[in-house]
């Protein structure tokens, strides 16, 4: 049975909620706060090295935005991937999805040739999941989500299982192809310190504009992205409280009351 060449596409989001939103351009504004990887594709990335342990191969991890995302290739790479590629570029800037799938899709053409691309089912700040499946049709190669299990057999092709609302899927995909893995699909391993330590340099580089095949300034960032946000704005936040006190019965009516009153239920 070959070795097993992966790719695995990550992403570095807001690690916390408190989030300012550029009203000119309607994106994040990222600069000085605090970040993480997307939970999500520590499951992937755990995948993917499980893959390679038991069959052989190589793990690449790949990931689109600011230098500063450099750190979750590096927690990749710690956690065992052999190799790290950041997509940066300010042309790059202000992608939706779309662009963002085609500027990955550019981007899969300088690393050479792989079996399999995981991707986490999701991202936390954009909550889409769409980039995988528009990745994979850009790529022209299948595509499943919700996986739970990935074994691959000895004809060479995959073998995996997917969830669904109340039932699981069982389903051969031939290879080359691209997965989204489910959240429980397995625990993720944490970064070695050893191997922070002992790797030797030259495990990341970066892409830009300038490496692909495709230069075209216009379909890349808000130019290339067919999606476009007429307003974008933070939720309000309220922190008003009222405090009642009574026998369980009182207050379950008082409760009932207040629903009814703010039309957040409706009576027959």
């Amino acid at each position: 049975m070959k070795p097993v060449r992966i790719i695995t596409c990550i992403k570095q989001v807001p690690g916390t909620t408190q989030v300012e939103i550029d009203e000119e351009t309607g994106n994040l504004k990222r600069d000085g706060i605090e970040s993480k990887m997307n939970l999500y594709d520590l499951f992937s990335i755990e995948a993917a090295l499980s893959l390679t342990e038991k069959y052989g191969g190589n793990v690449r991890a790949l990931t689109m935005g600011p230098k500063q995302a450099q750190a979750v290739l590096r927690e990749a790479v710690y956690m065992g991937a052999d190799f790290g590629s950041l997509v940066s570029d300010q042309r790059f800037a202000g992608s939706d999805v779309f662009a963002t799938a085609y500027t990955l899709s550019q981007a899969m053409a300088c690393l050479g040739e792989y079996d399999l691309i995981l991707c986490g089912k999701q991202t936390t700040d954009g909550d889409t999941a769409q980039v995988g499946a528009e990745l994979a049709e850009l790529l022209g190669i299948p595509h499943a989500s919700g996986v739970t299990s990935i074994e691959l057999d000895n004809s060479g092709d995959l073998i995996i299982d997917l969830s669904r609302d109340d039932y699981t899927v069982t389903q051969r995909m031939p290879v080359p192809c691209l997965l989204c893995m489910d959240a429980n699909i397995n625990t993720p391993r944490l970064p070695s310190y050893k191997r922070k330590k002992t790797l030797p340099d030259g495990y990341l580089n970066t892409l830009t504009l300038d490496d692909f095949n495709d230069r075209d300034e216009s379909h890349y960032g808000l130019t290339g992205s067919p999606t476009q946000v007429e307003a974008i704005f933070p939720p309000e936040k309220s922190t008003g409280q009222e405090m009642f006190t009574g026998s369980g019965e009182g207050l379950g009516k008082k409760l009932a009351e207040i629903l009814i009153n703010k039309k957040m239920v409706v009576t027959g």
